[in-house]
């Protein structure tokens, strides 16, 4: 399993994804994201995106549409997909990110914490009221110091030996289809 930057060719996928669990599609650039990859299946099991605010003030970088595959749930990918939206805002120099999610408990884990929304920038308090109007009504302010963040050991175990929960297919029987083999006759019989 890991984590690399989308590719364009990927964009239908993550629209499709994006409005499956109804996360935040504004201004998409597949560009933004990144996504989870099962390296022996090359199954795409999560994703995730930094949005850079960009404006009359200091730029704001937010990490939103952050999403997990129901089959890849609670195996480390959503830390690994957040990991990676982290390291690339410090590579682009931020020393804080944001997250406006209706999830707060999950980002805590990493050394996310609440925030008022009175003392957001101006843009984070306009994409936070948007948010709660359209998609996340519960929508909740949140802040990380990039320095302060850390991936829980289970959560890296987990990632590393991560595998889709894929259920079984049953195997049907003639009798599932009222057929009696001892009796059934056919068409191309030989005996």
């Amino acid at each position: 399993m890991y984590v690399r930057d989308a590719k364009n060719r990927e964009e239908v996928w993550l629209l499709d994804r994006i409005e499956e669990m109804s996360l935040d599609e504004t201004a998409f650039r597949s560009r933004d994201y990144v996504i989870a990859i099962d390296e022996e299946t090359n199954e795409k099991a999560g994703f995730g995106r930094i949005r850079i605010h960009k404006g009359d003030d200091d730029p704001i970088c937010e990490l939103t549409s952050i999403g997990v595959l129901g089959a890849w749930r609670g195996q480390g990918v959503g830390a690994h997909v957040i990991e990676r939206l982290v390291q690339k805002a410090s590579d682009e120099d931020f020393s804080v990110v944001y997250s406006l999610t209706d999830q707060p408990e999950y980002l805590a884990q990493f050394g996310f914490e609440p925030v008022d929304a009175e003392t957001l920038p101006g843009k984070l308090q306009d994409r936070l009221a948007e948010k709660r109007e359209s998609i996340q009504p519960d929508a909740v302010p949140t802040r990380l110091r990039v320095d302060e963040f850390q991936v829980p050991s289970d959560r890296r175990e987990a990632f590393k030996a991560a595998d889709a929960d894929v259920e079984e297919e049953p195997t049907e029987s003639p009798e599932d289809f009222g057929i009696d083999p001892d009796e059934a006759t056919y068409k191309y019989d030989t005996s």
